[in-house]
């Protein structure tokens, strides 16, 4: 199966406009992406979906650029248009801000299409203050690695461990962080823009749960890799200060 990569890329964004053309190390966070996924060995393509020209004429630079209608809610219904347009068989959905993505794991992602109908990663939680911080997202699976859930809230619940701080209760069950990295086949991706958003994702604001709730079963790869998201002016300072700090 043929798999391109999609960054579905957007210059609006309520809490830090304009961040996938923001510098990090002298590039774009954009552009860290992009070439992050020119690594990968099993996508054939990339591609960055936009209706911005500011980030097309940074993105086109170093890869196929396709432009989208401005109206889409949400980066996946970006990818489904350019999906069907350009008659793609699978595609890996790759957020345009994490700079920081490994390969492996959109590689990881992408070998999974070849067999499920919608893939995505997961890794385990190593720190405390994630495990109920409501934005790092929370997965358990099933023995074939099946997702069973996705929630905001710690899951699942360990009755007998109520008493026990936060960090004995990582010791206790392996908790797993979602990677917001999706692939999916194309006939499965057109079906799933064209459901409504359903209870379990308006309640959560988790979109991959709408999948669930429709029957379509996702398989979850598991890495070693913590992905590291630019949602704000501070993400993005705490992600510099990081970096000099390794150097």
């Amino acid at each position: 199966m043929t798999i391109t990569g999609i960054i579905p890329a957007r210059y609006s964004s309520s809490r830090f406009p304009g961040k996938l053309l923001e510098q990090l190390e002298g590039k774009a966070i954009l552009q860290h992406v992009i070439e992050k996924c020119l690594l990968s060995k099993i996508l054939s393509d990339v591609i960055v979906a936009t209706d911005d020209t500011r980030i097309a004429d940074i993105a086109k630079k170093c890869c196929r650029v396709e432009m989208t209608r401005p109206d889409h809610q949400s980066g996946t219904d970006r990818i489904a248009e350019v999906t069907d347009r350009c008659n793609l068989e699978a595609v890996v959905n790759i957020q345009g801000d994490e700079p920081m993505i490994d390969s492996d794991v959109i590689d990881k992602v992408a070998d999974l299409i070849n067999k499920n109908e919608m893939s995505t990663a997961a890794t385990p939680i190593k720190l405390p203050e994630n495990l109920k911080n409501p934005n790092t997202v929370k997965v358990i699976i099933n023995s074939s690695n099946k997702a069973l859930y996705f929630s905001r809230y710690p899951i699942p619940f360990l009755r007998d461990e109520t008493d026990c701080t936060i960090t004995e209760q990582l010791m206790a069950f392996p908790y797993l962080k979602h990677i917001g990295i999706y692939g999916y086949q194309k006939a499965t991706l057109l079906r799933l823009v064209n459901y409504p958003i359903s209870p379990l994702e308006k309640a959560e604001k988790l979109e991959q749960l709408r999948a669930l709730e429709n029957g379509i079963p996702i398989e979850v790869a598991e890495v070693n890799h913590d992905g590291i998201g630019i949602d704000t002016p501070e993400d993005l300072k705490k992600l510099k200060e990081q970096l000099k700090a390794e150097l």
